[in-house]
């Protein structure tokens, strides 16, 4: 009996840091707190996080919440921690953000252009294949707000699918809580936890998530990424 209580006990040990090993090197799983990325992600939805897929423009991306865009939320109980810490739970919406990744360091994204379209380098976005799909089937405006930005050094320009029901990068622009003006917009490349490649639950949205062909178009930056954003225009 007691040689089948530790033999047990072993298989859970390793099992737990099996999971641990898998979260912290592989992938983890998130829960997506907001609507910001309907229609392509529902609130709630289990998405998986890749942590040794690089990243690029156009990936889903999570990131944690580094510069407050989030407002506090009540601490999770130990158990829920101990099973996040793991692997077994999926990490909670409260201190990650789940958002496209539209402009690397060193990028010019501006919006809108006279077709009414972001573009990132020159390039126009054709973002059809994802923005959120209105009532009348249209598409949500990629944006209501006018932006004329360059991406810092070591961060990165993020917008939500559903446009109008996104608090992304436009809407921190004018922000100076990070220490200079629109610093705040811009969610560091150390934040970033992997791109997602795909939504594992509930089973009937259950898909796998690729980089959209327009971004195959957009050239790479010009010249180096600037210490601080260059904001040239912005709705402030």
């Amino acid at each position: 009996m007691a040689g089948g209580v530790r033999e047990f006990v072993i298989i859970v040990v390793v099992a737990l840091v099996v999971a641990t090993l898998l979260k912290t090197f592989v992938a983890q799983m998130f829960v997506i707190p907001s609507e910001s990325m309907e229609k392509t992600l529902e609130i709630n939805d289990r998405v998986v996080a890749m942590k040794l897929v690089h990243y690029q423009r156009g990936d889903i991306i999570v990131f944690e919440d580094d510069l407050g865009w989030l407002p506090p939320a009540p601490p999770p109980s130990t158990v829920q921690k101990a099973f996040e810490f793991v692997g077994v739970l999926p990490a909670g919406g409260n201190q990650y953000l789940v958002k496209r990744l539209i402009g690397l360091p060193g990028d010019h994204v501006t919006c809108c252009s006279t077709s009414g379209r972001v573009s990132v380098n020159g390039v126009e976005l054709d973002e059809s294949s994802y923005l959120y799909p209105n009532a009348d089937g249209t598409t949500v405006k990629p944006s209501e707000a006018a932006f004329d930005v360059i991406v810092p050094a070591g961060r990165v320009f993020v917008l939500g699918d559903h446009r109008n029901r996104s608090a992304d990068s436009r809407y921190h622009l004018c922000d100076t809580s990070a220490g200079a003006k629109g610093l705040a917009a811009f969610p560091t490349i150390a934040s970033i936890q992997g791109p997602v490649r795909a939504n594992a639950f509930p089973f009937e949205r259950a898909r796998t998530f690729s980089i959209p062909a327009t971004f195959a178009a957009v050239p790479a930056a010009t010249a180096a990424p600037p210490a601080l954003p260059q904001i040239t225009a912005a709705s402030c």
